[in-house]
Formats: C-alpha cells, structure tokens, sequence
C-alpha cells in the first residue's frame, strides 16, 4: 500500500500539512451496528477512508475472526467465542521441551507476515508459561524453537522482498508487552530476539521498504533497540506505555502511528474524547512531523463516541493553523 504525501513527510520530520488520521472498525463493530455506522464512515472520510458501496456487514478479515476452532500452518489451535472479534490460541503443539526437537515448520511459505511473527508464535506455540519458563531458565530448547521460527520467517521475507516495489510500507505486527512491561523482561528480549527483529526489519528497510511495526503493550523502554532494528514508524497504545514515556522516547526520534486510548472509548464522554485526543496532539505533535494518530473500535463503544473520535482527530490534526 503506497503511503500518502503527509504520511512520508510524517515520517522524514519534513513538515506535512496535517498529521495522518485513521480509524479501524472491527468486523464485530459492523455487525452489531450495520447500516446505522454508514453516515458516520461516510460524513468522515478523512479518519475512514472513502465509502464502500455494498459492504458486507459480515465480513471478516482472517479465519480466526470466526466462531469457532481454526487450525493454523504451524498446528496452533485458535479458539473463538465471539464472531468477528479475534480468538486466542488454546491448543500448543509444542507442549514440551523434548517436542520442539521434533518441531517442522510449516512447508508453505505465506505471502507476508501475520500478527504475532516472532514473540507470540513462540508463546503459541509452546504456550505461555512454558515459555516464560524457557526465558527463565535459559533453556537450551529456546534457542532452538527460536531458530525454527526465524528461519521460517526469513523465508516469508524473501518472498515478501522479491514482491513489494520500493515506496511500499509493510506492517509487522508482535505484541512484545503486557499491561505493565515486557513478560520476559527486556534484558532477556535484547539477549534472545532483538538479533531477530534486526534480521527480518533491517532487509526490508534495506530494500526501500517501508517498516512499520505495530506492538501492543508496555513497550517503551524498548522502541529505541527497534529503531535500531529498522521501523521507520511505531505503533504503540498509549495507555499501556503513558503519553509522557512516549514523549521522552519517541519525539523527534521516530514517528509514531499513535493508537488512542480504546480502553477508554466505551466510557468516555465526547468532550472526555475531545480532550484525549488534544492532549495527545499537544504533547507528541511537531509541525515538523513524527506523529500518525489512529483509533481502533470494538462494537462497545458507542455510535455517538465512534463519531466523536473523527471529529476530535480532524479538529486536531491541523493543530498549528
């Protein structure tokens, strides 16, 4: 996807004329609300992109979106209980140490990468508190399982770069945090996987690319080791990370896709919206650039907030005029 005059400008710091706004809809969002969302989508282009005619209110983007168990290439069970809302993983092929001896990856090489390439397929597959344990303990295995996804990922990469012309942007998606810090801590991140991030982003920024990387949680302390490893652009959330760390590691260093407060969405009042979305533009804005804002809107936040966060990105978004 070829990026916008402003987006660029965003992210060389060259001054855009307004900072770049978006706003995602789950598919959950335009089942529960249908027709009633289309004036909303179609009076905001700016945050929502152009219309769509004949849209399918029941569309998903990915077999996990549906309800249900959905297998995926490496034999992780995806379980889900809300049609149109991401599932999770609750089925580990990698239950033990002595199975990642035997792991094989997958035979097919996918065209791009999907969310959770690095980090959280190794949490998918070995699960959670088995990975945690390898991470604590130093397990030989690790480095093992590790090996197996990163050459798998190397392939997709590849193939990724033989296709995507210069100018392009491609979005990698790992949710590297919890709600408070890395769940491995970042000392054992920089030992075990930032030489990962740093093999699959730095080719692609290499090649012209575009790198964007999307992480959820609290993240900050490490946005600076992946710059090192090539994003032109991060997206973080800001209440996991706080406005002010953002500030302090990110302004005026890398350009941030800034993901609204959606933990708020649901119970916020449109003035509450208006305000967050001021603060945010006043304290992480520059007219030089480095700030993209977008919104993400799960069928529990309401028509009136849903319109009410399009029109505080484009009251803001031209904050210096």
């Amino acid at each position: 996807m070829p990026l916008s005059d402003d987006q660029i400008k965003a992210i060389e710091f060259r001054s855009p004329t307004s900072i770049p706004i978006r706003i995602g809809l789950l598919p959950a969002t335009w089942k529960k609300y249908r027709g009633e969302l289309e004036p909303i989508v179609r009076r905001h282009p700016l945050a929502f992109g152009p219309p769509v005619e004949n849209r399918d209110y029941d569309a998903v983007w990915s077999d996990t979106y549906h309800l249900g168990d959905h297998v995926d290439e490496w034999g992780c069970v995806w379980s889900n209980v809300a049609e149109g809302m991401e599932a999770i993983v609750t089925g580990h092929p990698v239950p033990s140490r002595e199975d990642v001896h035997r792991l094989q990856e997958p035979k097919s090489v996918a065209d791009g990468f999907k969310h959770g390439f690095m980090y959280l397929r190794l949490a998918d597959l070995r699960g959670f508190e088995e990975l945690m344990l390898d991470f604590a303990e130093d397990a030989p295995e690790l480095a093992q399982l590790i090996d197996i996804v990163l050459r798998h990922n190397e392939k997709v990469l590849a193939k990724l770069l033989a296709r995507l012309p210069r100018g392009e942007i491609f979005w990698f998606g790992d949710d590297l945090g919890m709600q408070s810090g890395l769940a491995m801590g970042a000392a054992k991140w920089r030992k075990y996987l930032k030489s990962c991030f740093l093999r699959l982003l730095m080719p692609a920024r290499r090649a012209g690319i575009w790198v964007y990387m999307h992480t959820d949680g609290q993240i900050y302390e490490i946005i600076p080791d992946l710059v090192d490893c090539g994003i032109h652009v991060i997206n973080p959330q800001i209440r996991a990370n706080g406005l002010d760390n953002l500030v302090r590691v990110c302004k005026g260093k890398i350009c941030v896709d800034l993901d609204l407060d959606r933990q708020m969405f649901p119970f916020a009042t449109p003035r509450d919206i208006d305000q967050h979305v001021k603060e945010v533009v006043m304290k992480l804005g520059d007219r030089a650039g480095g700030l993209w804002l977008q919104a993400e809107c799960a069928p529990d936040v309401t028509l009136e907030n849903i319109e009410a966060i399009a029109v505080a990105m484009e009251k803001y978004r031209t904050w210096w005029s």
